[in-house]
This record gives structure tokens, C-alpha cells and sequence, in this order.
């Protein structure tokens, strides 16, 4: 004889009250010219102050995720992308984080196709957004976000863990 079910639905916390914090990155490669876009985080952000990093923003409550890349972009740098040029590059989980007392999740993609003029649409968050040479990545560069980096120049597809006790 069959148990009855149970439905679980109301059983179960919402996923934006027990989720990590999503978050979007986004690599602009220009293959010609082997450049890519970084931001350098302006000295009133709430983390990584001074350091290097990509394009990258967190996803608004019912935003697909290549959405917020894609809107995140544009906000930060005025270059623009479709989402069907967008391409997964790796993906980083963090056990903990500013504002992600639950750990984040950032997805980082990929595109060499976009439209637009670089300029720093967020003066107050970022104290410079420049194309740098492949060959001059900075050091002084968000950990994560750096090694995704790296990862896809070298032609890697990777997951990085961050923070996690093992």
C-alpha cells in the first residue's frame, strides 16, 4: 500500500532567504588586440578597495543570471552584449563574503563579441575601468575573480572554491 505524501512546499525555506548570494562577472576579451576589461574598486567599496577586478554585480530577486551580466556590464563599463554571446567561463563558490553571510556564488562568462565605448559608468564605486593587456594582468586583483581570469585566458574551464574548510 502507497504512503500518502506529504506536500512539502510549505516545509521549504525560500530560496532567496537560504541561498548564497548570486552574482554575475563578465570577461571582454578582445582576441584581436589580446586585451581584456577590468575595473580598479574605487576607495569607498565595501570590499577589495584599490584592488583589480572584472565586471561583476549581484542578481536582482527573479533576474536570470545572465541578465545581471549582462545589465551589470553595461552599468559599470557602457559596453554592451546580448546574452546569447555570453559564454560560461568558470564558476566561483564562496563559503562567505561581504554582504553573504551564506556564501556567494558567481558566475563568471565570457564573450569576445560586445558594442559600445568603455567608460566608468560607476565613478563612485570604481576609481578606473581600462583595457589591459593579457600579458599585464595586475597582481593586485580579487583573488577569485583573478584565477577565473586566468583560467580562461589559459583556455580553462574551472570551478574555484573559496574560503571552504577542508
Amino acid at each position: 500500500m502507497a504512503q500518502p505524501t506529504v506536500d512539502q512546499t510549505t516545509a521549504l525555506t525560500s530560496a532567496t532567504e537560504s541561498m548564497t548570494l548570486l552574482v554575475a562577472a563578465v570577461i571582454v576579451h578582445d582576441l584581436e588586440a589580446q586585451r581584456v576589461v577590468l575595473l580598479r574598486r574605487g576607495p569607498k567599496t565595501k570590499f577589495a578597495q584599490g584592488l583589480w577586478d572584472l565586471p561583476v554585480g549581484k542578481s536582482e530577486p527573479g533576474e536570470p543570471i545572465t541578465e545581471t551580466a549582462v545589465r551589470e556590464l553595461q552599468e559599470e563599463t557602457g559596453l554592451v552584449v546580448a546574452p546569447e554571446d555570453l559564454r560560461l567561463a568558470n564558476v566561483i563558490h564562496g563559503a562567505r563574503g561581504v554582504e553573504a553571510p551564506n556564501g556567494f556564488l558567481t558566475v563568471v562568462f565570457a564573450t569576445n563579441r560586445w558594442s559600445g565605448e568603455l567608460e566608468n559608468g560607476e565613478p563612485t564605486k570604481h576609481s578606473e575601468v581600462a583595457w589591459v593587456d593579457i600579458d599585464a594582468v595586475p597582481g593586485e586583483f580579487v583573488s577569485t575573480t583573478r584565477e577565473a581570469l586566468i583560467s580562461h585566458l589559459n583556455h580553462g574551464r574551472s570551478v574555484f572554491l573559496d574560503s571552504w574548510q577542508s
